[in-house]
């Protein structure tokens, strides 16, 4: 019988223990890649920002015709004229600074990661994963009475 876990791709069929990597290249690359997720996870949130911002951007461009109707002429100009048309961070739009974010320093450190781990574990990713999967599948295997 098959691994279930060999269809997600090649690498599930490497034994991480054939790899010759040492223990501390192991924790070195265990590390970059935590790292890599957690810069993901802020490019998420990046995004959320983007969003959310862009949801209140609505919202306000909705205010200021209530403020028109309302008959507040001055409060709805400076609505349109100097927050509307402002940048979130240094006159950058938001989605300005998704591209470049996403353009350049994630680009680059995905780019390095990925390089380190060719080199290191030829290719394979979550090495230290793996090797905690066998081992805790082979210890409940020795568990069984088998």
């Amino acid at each position: 019988m098959s691994d279930p876990d060999s269809t997600a791709g090649p690498e599930t069929d490497v034994d991480p223990d054939d790899l010759e990597l040492s223990d501390a290249e192991q924790a070195a690359l265990h590390e970059l890649q935590l790292g890599i997720e957690h810069v993901h996870r802020a490019y998420g949130t990046l995004l959320e920002f983007h969003h959310e911002l862009g949801h209140a951007m609505d919202r306000m461009d909705d205010a200021e015709d209530r403020l028109r109707e309302a008959g507040h002429e001055e409060w709805a100009d400076a609505l349109r004229d100097e927050h509307l048309p402002a940048g979130a961070i240094s006159d950058e739009w938001t989605f300005e600074l998704v591209e470049e974010f996403s353009g350049e320093f994630l680009e680059a450190v995905d780019g390095f990661e990925d390089e380190v781990r060719t080199e290191l574990a030829d290719g394979i990713d979550h090495v230290t994963e793996r090797r905690q999967k066998r081992q805790l599948r082979e210890r409940a295997d020795d568990g069984d009475g088998e």
